[in-house]
């Protein structure tokens, strides 16, 4: 991998990406989906587009199908689903997220724990935040709180999902992300 170095990483342009947003909620509508409109606001914010979104009930196999599906949509790179991620008996968005992984990202559960300590203590422990890669497409559970979703876009995703960000980020590798599926 080369060293870019940080006036090299200052000439590089802005890529946006094309985020799906996806709640996991049986109660939930649209309309009053304030984690939801959150992650859709800050994507935005940032420059990329959002690709699609929807709520889905907090069962797996329904989860897992639509995570499949926009990770074979070529017009998707990152899906972003939110809610299901607690201990109850409901909560199956990270069960789902695993089913669909070829290769999971567990640097991301830790690094959104330790932010998630930062703000509400020893109670981070009841989040199972994860992250993946699938079909050459990123899939994030986050929880269902807003708190935790701004805390998720604001402090790791808008820098992995922006091609400038220095020493590395998730943007640089999606070439890469399924060289294992080419022929050789």
């Amino acid at each position: 991998m080369s060293h870019i170095t940080p006036a090299q990483a200052a000439t590089r342009d802005f890529i946006p990406v094309r985020i799906a947003i996806l709640t996991v909620s049986d109660t939930r509508k649209m309309e009053q989906d304030r984690s939801g409109d959150a992650l859709v606001t800050r994507l935005e914010q940032a420059g990329h587009i959002l690709a699609d979104r929807k709520i889905c009930p907090d069962e797996r196999d329904q989860i897992a199908d639509q995570l499949r599906a926009w990770s074979l949509d070529p017009d998707i790179d990152v899906v972003i689903s939110t809610g299901g991620t607690g201990l109850t008996g409901r909560d199956v968005s990270v069960e789902a997220h695993r089913d669909v992984y070829e290769k999971e990202i567990e640097a991301f559960s830790t690094v959104f724990t330790i932010i998630s300590m930062n703000k509400i203590g020893t109670s981070a422990v009841q989040s199972r935040a994860t992250g993946g890669v699938a079909n050459g497409t990123y899939l994030f559970a986050l929880p269902g709180s807003t708190g935790a979703c701004k805390d998720a876009w604001d402090d790791i995703l808008v820098h992995q999902l922006d091609y400038r960000h220095m020493p590395c980020n998730f943007v640089e590798i999606f070439p890469r992300l399924d060289e294992h599926k080419r022929r050789k």
